[in-house]
């Protein structure tokens, strides 16, 4: 152990560093402007030591927490002398970021004229330019057409907020006020991050502070380690496919070998289709944030997760392919969806080394929808972004959970009553699907149904989703959950089903009916509790047997497979 510390004080200091990362989020969604954040909670907040290593963080959204190191190692790289009262914005994904939405802050917290720590957090802005309302296109081609991309920047240099650049960055999105709020937000929760940390070193003193944070980083190092050791030596493989990238129907494959020796894992996704035209490419630091998740809830949640934590682990993406593309590629999506198809297919690999500790896949998308206009209301643009929930996979002793945020996503949903008092809609239907669930020993869970209608005005969709045509794998026997699958419903009834990666224009009076996946079966169907089948049609998850007593299948939509070109793509008549 380092120093004189004892393992109550780095016990004691640890929980602290924690509550500090906990105490900035709960301050950003409590002063953000959006309900994106607010309600959402589409955000993240993390601590760092003055080399950019990330020593606690708050349990938020997974894929923002593994690649926000990469952001924060950018911004000290780039401004060697970061002093008291500056912060650093940037979201550029070829320098740090991860999508262009996500925009990441980094305070440095300065004691006595020295660097001991940073702060840090990401929020999902709901927009921030681009050729779509909301920033998520299912149809760019390049990231030019994504957005705003900034470079690491001081947006505060000693205190003093820099007008003119955040006048750039107003000036290119269509929720200017929206976006000032949270911007402000965000560098609220750095400074309450700051004003902890610096509690802290006054008691501690900087040295001991730096050596207790050390010596946290080696204590996740070292379980890591042990954890991974506990793993069976060899090499484990799995593969699994998106269903196209909005701009070409053809499968994508994401291919990973699992190797572990002794305490070292190594993941390597060589054999991984090249980056696409599309929006689903991911860069190296989503890549390896879906790894780090991964492999921590198949060894050991309870590690802190921390820039130790990692060490044990490296994970080899080619550049040029989908899991490490290269610019000016669109990579909206890779963020989204490419994040959770990592995810899957490393629990298939892990569950060849663990058996019987995997799960069936999950929904296996964020179902990613986006929507803009001009609200009657005010007359003032108006953008809504949200993910929609799906079912969770099943697993060894129990069902999968209905109607749930999974993997790398950890966010809420937009409450009915917040988002019709915030936009132009109306929330006309939210129910779970039944029959959704892959059956299975255990069920999976069940996905949901969305309809969003536009109010006295029309409305741009973007729609940027998956497992529309490759549905989630069932575990152990267990079949797969049903695919999503996403209609415009006409004010006539008349409904078209619409690509899973594209955009449509949603009239007064018509409706988006996003219908989300469920999850994975897990086990032989054969071995289900028979009342636990009962239970299932009893509450309604399961149809009962075609023209039994309350039987509830059937409709009144008719779909029309539409001929109009926007409408065809990848996911059209899946």
């Amino acid at each position: 152990m380092s120093g004189a510390i004892d393992p109550i004080t780095l016990e004691v200091l640890r929980h602290a560093l924690l509550g500090i990362a906990e105490e900035m989020n709960a301050n950003l969604v409590r002063t953000a402007y959006s309900p994106n954040i607010k309600e959402r909670r589409d955000c993240s907040s993390a601590l760092f030591d003055p080399q950019g290593r990330m020593i606690a963080q708050a349990e938020s959204i997974p894929v923002h927490l593994g690649a926000m190191p990469f952001s924060v190692k950018e911004a000290i790289t780039r401004f060697s002398d970061l002093g008291s009262g500056d912060t650093v914005v940037l979201n550029d994904p070829f320098s740090g970021g991860a999508h262009l939405p996500d925009l990441t802050f980094v305070t440095p917290i300065v004691h006595d004229g020295r660097l001991v720590a940073l702060a840090a957090n990401r929020a999902h802005h709901a927009d921030i330019g681009g050729i779509a309302p909301g920033s998520v296109s299912g149809e760019a081609t390049e990231i030019f057409q994504e957005g705003l991309r900034i470079p690491p920047v001081r947006l505060w240099r000693g205190g003093e907020l820099d007008e003119g650049l955040l006048s750039v960055i107003l000036a290119n999105v269509r929720t200017p006020r929206e976006r000032r709020g949270d911007l402000r937000a965000q560098r609220a929760a750095n400074e309450t991050g700051r004003r902890r940390i610096l509690e802290l070193v006054a008691r501690l003193g900087s040295a001991r502070f730096a050596a207790a944070t050390e010596e946290i980083l080696a204590y996740s190092e070292r379980r890591m380690a042990a954890a991974i050791e506990a793993i069976p030596d060899g090499s484990y493989a799995f593969s699994d496919v998106l269903d196209g990238d909005g701009i070409s129907p053809d499968p994508i494959r994401i291919a990973a070998v699992v190797r572990v020796a002794g305490a070292r894992l190594t993941v390597d996704f060589s054999g991984t289709d090249p980056q696409v035209a599309g929006p689903v490419n991911a860069v190296f630091a989503v890549t390896a944030s879906a790894a780090y998740y991964t492999i921590r809830a198949f060894t050991d949640p309870d590690i802190p997760p921390n820039d130790g934590c990692y060490r044990p682990i490296e994970v080899i993406a080619p550049a040029g392919t989908i899991v490490n593309a290269q610019p000016p590629a669109a990579v909206v999506g890779g963020n989204l969806e490419t994040s959770q198809r990592i995810v899957d297919v490393l629990v298939g690999a892990l569950d060849r080394a663990l058996p019987g500790r995997g799960i069936a896949a999950c929904q296996g998308t964020m179902n990613n929808v986006t929507l803009g206009g001009i609200d009657p209301r005010s007359g003032e643009p108006y953008t809504l972004y949200e993910t929609i929930a799906g079912g969770a996979g099943a697993g060894p002793s129990w069902d999968g959970a209905d109607g749930v945020h999974t993997h790398m996503t950890n966010t809420l949903n937009t409450p009915i009553e917040a988002l019709e008092g915030a936009y132009p809609l109306r929330v006309t239907r939210y129910e779970l699907r039944a029959d959704t669930g892959g059956v299975g020993r255990h069920r999976g869970g069940l996905g949901i149904r969305r309809d969003l209608t536009a109010i006295g005005h029309t409305a741009r969709v973007s729609l940027l989703g998956d497992r529309r045509r490759t549905a989630p794998y069932g575990a152990a026997g267990g079949m797969a959950g049903a695919v999503g699958e996403d209609l415009l419903i006409l004010p006539d009834g008349r409904a078209r089903r619409l690509p899973g990666k594209g955009s449509v224009l949603l009239e007064p009076g018509a409706t988006l009916s996003v219908r989300t996946p469920g999850g994975g079966g897990y086990g032989p169907p054969a071995e289900r509790d028979p009342e636990a089948v009962r239970r299932d049609v009893r509450e309604g998850r399961v149809s009962p047997p075609r023209g039994t007593a309350g039987d509830r299948r059937g409709g009144t939509e008719t779909v029309d497979q539409a001929s109009d070109s926007r409408l065809r793509g990848a996911d059209a008549g899946a």
